[in-house]
């Protein structure tokens, strides 16, 4: 008898990920039948016309083909060249064979450089695993971090749907906690303190914090203040935080900064909180989505729940090469004085200004949509503005009409979260501007028609 839907477990039916679901499913359905659809529902730049990063396209060039480096000494820059020779030389069988489960060491070891470059702080390469993309890492912490149907993981509302649906799949408990849209997306340590205490009534034993910063769906980004208080409450509740710090490098309003978690724990001196925290070659300016490379980096964690850690990648045996690759690639540019370094900066320079000149267009024409409220996207690449609604009406149908109606494909809010009795949809600031700047002007013709 073949399988039936019976036959699926709970967890599997019960999930959900709201990224890719019914709306994007009838939005390719649309796009077959001849309709433009423009995509604003996912973070994914190079489907929408970003360029990839030359140095990082040369690498994978190289190290998939090596003899290219014998051939195209003319074609390629000899900084290309030499860190590919490294990576094959580092890996000893280049990227068609498994590596130690934790990923290359040479790679951790360039991980572990980038992480005391940009923070000043030291990194253990043995507390470094590369994973496919981030989401790889965020699952293992959460694989770890559940062990029983009451144990639950503090999540931000509105949140990335990787961690509902993980949750959710674990058979783990989300405890959601409120971000304050009246402050830019803010963290505040009386609604971490009202979230852990009502799940607590309801029998729920809290293990960790998830926090995402810069912000996916919000935009936002975090002053060092609200990390630093994020850390005190975390240990003073004896949870473990999980730092989804993908975008990183993509900061728009002025005076912002990124701080890692690691850095500020350092500064604190904290030494007891036990610390995941995650980076991405899919975001940034590389936008090498498909290559699924990325790291976690834990800290404090004592040596049996590492080794625990370990046993979890070992399972798949590592993860893929070219992604390993990739992440060589972003946590080591060209080397100064090198012949690709004025490309490489100017090639990032241009896709960062590009995304901050959309972060504030969007946010802008979204204001000047009458009923529309969109706070600045200071960081990431995504715009949750908050709208009104005719009554009787969800989110859900009105992402669904302006599909329909003006090929728009959005996420309504309810998919990541949010206060009830308001309504949201995340779009990305991805588009090409012309693309951009006629999604604006399409939701404000859609809006003051919508009842």
């Amino acid at each position: 008898m073949a399988l039936t839907i019976a036959d699926i477990g709970k967890a599997v039916l019960d999930t959900e990920y709201a990224v890719r679901g019914p709306i994007v499913a009838r939005a390719q359905e649309l796009e077959k039948s001849g309709m433009e659809i423009i995509y604003c529902n996912i973070g994914n730049p190079q489907a929408l016309a970003q360029k990839p990063i030359t140095w990082n396209r040369q690498l994978l060039a190289l190290c998939a083909y090596p003899d290219l480096a014998k051939e195209a000494a003319s074609v390629f820059p000899s900084d290309a060249i030499a860190a590919a020779k490294a990576f094959i030389s580092g890996s000893k069988h280049g990227i068609g064979a498994y590596s130690e489960s934790k990923g290359l060491k040479f790679v951790r070891d360039a991980v572990a450089a980038f992480i005391k470059n940009r923070d000043g702080i030291e990194s253990d390469p043995d507390s470094i695993y590369l994973t496919d993309g981030a989401s790889k890492g965020v699952q293992a912490a959460l694989r770890m971090l559940i062990a029983g149907t009451n144990d639950g993981i503090m999540v931000p509302v509105p949140q990335y749907p990787l961690y509902s649906a993980t949750i959710t799949m674990f058979e783990g408990r989300l405890v959601g906690y409120y971000l304050d849209e009246e402050h830019g997306w803010a963290m505040s340590r009386d609604l971490l303190e009202d979230s852990i205490e009502t799940a607590k009534k309801a029998g729920i034993k809290t293990k960790a914090i998830v926090v995402i910063n810069p912000g996916n769906p919000t935009g936002s980004v975090l002053a060092a203040s609200n990390i630093k208080m994020v850390i005190e409450f975390a240990k003073d509740h004896g949870l473990s935080i999980l730092a989804d710090e993908v975008y990183q490098d993509n900061i728009y309003k002025e005076g912002a900064s990124f701080m890692s978690f690691a850095k500020a724990m350092a500064e604190l001196g904290e030494k007891s909180v036990s610390l995941f925290s995650f980076h991405s070659t899919s975001k940034g300016f590389l936008g090498e989505c498909g290559q699924r490379g990325g790291y976690v980096e834990t800290r404090n964690l004592p040596s049996d729940v590492s080794a625990q850690m370990l046993k979890m990648q070992s399972v798949s045996l590592c993860s893929n090469l070219p992604g390993q690759l990739a992440t060589y690639g972003m946590v080591c540019p060209p080397p100064a004085g090198g012949p690709s370094l004025p490309l490489y900066r100017q090639e990032k320079n241009a896709i960062l200004e590009e995304l901050k000149i959309k972060a504030k267009l969007l946010a802008d024409g979204l204001n000047s949509i009458p009923g529309f409220r969109s706070n600045e996207v200071a960081g990431a690449m995504y715009a949750f503005p908050r709208f009104e609604l005719p009554k009787g009406r969800t989110d859900n149908e009105y992402c669904m009409a302006l599909l329909e109606k003006k090929g728009i494909c959005t996420v309504p809010g309810s998919g990541f979260g949010q206060l009830p009795g308001t309504a949201h949809f995340r779009t990305t600031i991805l588009p090409p501007r012309a693309s951009l700047e006629k999604v604006v002007k399409d939701v404000a013709v859609f809006h003051a028609e919508y009842s």
